[in-house]
């Protein structure tokens, strides 16, 4: 089965269109090659990607697993969205010192602040691993004889890679060996990975420039956001990963990115690089199906309520908006981004268009015996089987949003409850630090507030009992169904919201039985797996054959190209510059500082359009230097290109067609929210941040020609 899929995917060798697709850059072949350069690009793949000499690779990093990021001087600094650094900015905010809200200039090395937590990660090179994990696997099949092969991918797989992985690190142990599956399981691929964790902080823009917008434009278009930050990377003096220390150096980076200081035009080349975390652009029909009415509900309902909530105590007290100002911003992007999907995957008929693909793949098989013996069953158990687990799909996201991702109370609980009673062990000091870093950035009465008005919420959404965990017993028991009073009675009388929780359990050990919070969790993470244990079978199934019927699609087009779903490796995108036309509204593929400006004019209105007069100045002043465009001799702030991106992306760098930097990608569109599901060639925009805006900030705004001259020095 996998090895006719595997000659399939070698078959794959030619681009039909330049817009979609997320490309491993050490498969880039010469059909691949030409198409791109027929748009304009000037390097070779060789260029791209090599192990032998730098490439264009050496010069992205994947920014601390969740974002991207790209080098850009030789003394290593890093460019960035400023919601990557979103994070690491506020856990260096106080009240006192509120670089969130100020901005952040380091007019020196010394000023540079250690961001602790943040790494960098240097792709050295990536090898193909397919044949060592299916060695092993046909060996379990063959330890196994008679037991379901779906079963056993699903029990072994995951491991399997794992022990690939230590091995390889036994081989490798400068670097960082991760194995990823692609094709739906049907390719594996282990990238080499050197990481740099003493990263510091050099600039970040006010808030307001950085977040301009807000959720009010998240994922929109126009926009004018100056999404952008940036951070230095330091090693020991032989330029080798180390530590935080204050006898570290810049990292000397031979390959880093020149900016592009001529622009862009519509219709010119564009490729983005990076880390692209997840799509499920193969997932059948009744896979889309669940995803809009199962899980993304939940997400929807459950973070509005809770977000309700955090604004009503971050708008009262700066303190609680600094603490949970990272927070929000994770919640509330995904709980849009939700949104958008759902809306755009019923306008735009994806799961129409994907019952059509269903139906052309039933014709393929159809006529053949062999064809239909190893595929012809695939269908009906996928509808049985997620009709199976429907119920028990819906429930668990509510669940998990309510229980392990909206009361903050469960994480504290569940951290004291494992831990053995023993105040000299390993586990009890790692409990103790972990609770630190908690407590630094919560509130107690926000908790007790979010409790409250989730668990009612949840009660009202999820109707069956068996999926209520037994805190609604104490609740309708002793509070006559107050979950309010509950909350308060909860919050009054447990350990769990300070730091000193530890100590507390470790000196009475009978707070394991009385404490109201450490009851409340008890069962949380037992009910949690009940519910995902009752649909294990279905699952199984729907794992199956999901990997089947991409197996069947790409047999069946064997001439068309088809890429792997994003993994959070690095990948390339590329196409063009690209207006657009949604609605009967055409798009301008750039916005400029006038559009700033007629924004921050409603800023007594829309609070997300809040500017400083200072910043309001420079943009009425029109100054704009070199910075300006060549063309139109504006100030581009934002613009559009036809990449394939998804989240991951945020701070991957855009580059024209000799490599150089025009922009930091961060956002897509709201007219094709679908993307990560089905990409529409039409519609799918990707929004980066111009790099002359990025440099305009640096210099007019923080007068940092000591980050100027290092960034343009050479040009």
């Amino acid at each position: 089965m996998k090895k006719i899929i595997l000659c399939a995917l070698c078959a794959l060798s030619s681009l039909s269109r330049a817009d979609e697709g997320m490309w491993m850059l050490n498969r880039i072949d010469d059909k691949t090659a030409d198409a791109m350069q027929s748009l304009g690009l000037q390097l070779t793949p060789d260029q791209l990607y090599s192990t032998k000499h730098a490439s264009l690779k050496d010069c992205v990093v994947d920014f601390s697993d969740f974002c991207s990021g790209v080098v850009v001087s030789a003394d290593g600094l890093v460019f960035t969205n400023h919601h990557c650094g979103y994070g690491a900015i506020q856990s260096l905010s106080t009240p006192e010192d509120d670089i969130l809200t100020n901005g952040f200039v380091a007019r020196s090395r010394k000023e540079e602040r250690p961001a602790e937590g943040l790494f960098v990660k240097f792709l050295v090179r990536t090898e193909e691993c397919t044949g060592r994990i299916m060695r092993a696997l046909n060996k379990v099949y063959e330890e196994h004889p008679g037991e379901s092969t779906a079963e056993l991918d699903k029990q072994y797989t995951d491991s399997i890679m794992g022990a690939v992985e230590k091995e390889l690190r036994l081989d490798n142990p400068d670097l960082n060996c991760v194995v990823r599956a692609y094709y739906e399981n049907n390719a594996f691929y282990v990238s080499f990975y050197k990481v740099y964790r003493d990263i510091r902080l050099v600039f970040t823009a006010t808030e307001t420039m950085g977040k301009f917008g807000g959720d009010t434009d998240n994922w929109m278009w126009p926009r004018q956001t100056c999404d952008f930050s940036v951070f230095r990377i330091y090693a020991d003096k032989n330029g080798e990963p180390a530590e935080y220390s204050e006898e570290n150096v810049p990292l000397h980076c031979d390959n880093y990115a020149r900016i592009a200081m001529d622009g862009y035009q519509n219709g010119d080349f564009c490729m983005t690089v990076g880390y692209p975390g997840s799509t499920s652009r193969y997932l059948s029909s009744w896979g889309i199906d669940e995803r809009v009415n199962a899980r993304n509900v939940s997400t929807i309902q459950v973070r509005g309520k809770k977000q309700e909530v955090w604004k009503r105590f971050m708008d009262a007290d700066r303190a609680v908006g600094i603490k949970y100002a990272s927070k929000w911003a994770s919640s509330s992007n995904y709980w849009k981004n939700s949104i958008g999907m759902n809306k755009a995957i019923a306008d735009l008929g994806v799961i129409k268009q994907k019952q059509q693909t269903e139906s052309k793949i039933r014709g393929w098989y159809s006529s053949r015996q062999d064809l239909r013996d190893r595929f012809g069953d695939m269908f009906g158990q996928l509808e049985e089987a997620y009709a199976k687990r429907r119920d028990d799909v819906y429930a668990s996201g509510f669940f998990r949003e309510t229980f392990m991702r909206g009361i903050e109370l469960y994480r504290v609980a569940n951290m004291l409850s494992t831990m053995p009673q023993d105040a000299d062990s390993t586990e009890a000091a790692l409990v103790r630090s972990r609770m630190e870093t908690f407590f630094k950035d919560y509130d107690a009465k926000l908790d007790e507030a979010t409790m409250a008005a989730l668990l009612k919420n949840y009660r009202e959404q999820v109707k069956e009992r068996h999926y209520w965990p037994s805190c609604y017993n104490t609740i309708d028991s002793l509070y006559g169904g107050d979950e309010a009073a509950y909350a308060r009675d909860v919050f009054a009388k447990t350990i769990c919201t300070s730091t000193d929780a530890v100590d507390k359990l470790l000196a009475d050990s009978t707070l394991r039985d009385t404490d109201l919070g450490l009851l409340y969790a008890d069962d949380i993470p037992t009910m949690m797996q009940e519910i995902s244990g009752r649909n294990r079978e279905a699952s199984t199934t729907i794992d199956f054959n999901e990997h089947m019927l991409t197996q069947a699609l790409l047999e069946m087009d064997q001439e068309t190209p088809h890429y792997s779903d994003a993994n959070f490796t690095m990948r390339l995108s590329y196409g063009y510059i690209q207006d657009y036309t949604a609605g009967g509204i055409h798009h301008q593929y750039y916005t400029n500082a006038q559009s700033l400006l007629d924004k921050a004019a409603k800023q007594a209105e829309i609070e997300d359009y809040k500017l400083e007069d200072d910043i309001v100045g420079l943009m009425k002043a029109g100054d704009w230097g070199r910075y300006a465009d060549r063309t139109t001799g504006d100030m581009h702030l934002c613009f559009l290109s036809n990449n394939d991106i998804t989240g991951g992306n945020s701070g991957s760098p855009m580059f024209n067609g000799r490599g150089e930097l025009l922009g930091l990608a961060f956002d897509g569109n709201w007219d094709a929210m679908s993307g990560d599901i089905s990409f529409d060639s039409n519609l799918q925009r990707c929004i980066g941040v111009d790099v002359r805006y990025i440099l305009f900030v640096i210099d007019k705004w923080g007068k940092a020609g000591n980050l100027i001259k290092e960034l343009l020095g050479n040009q």
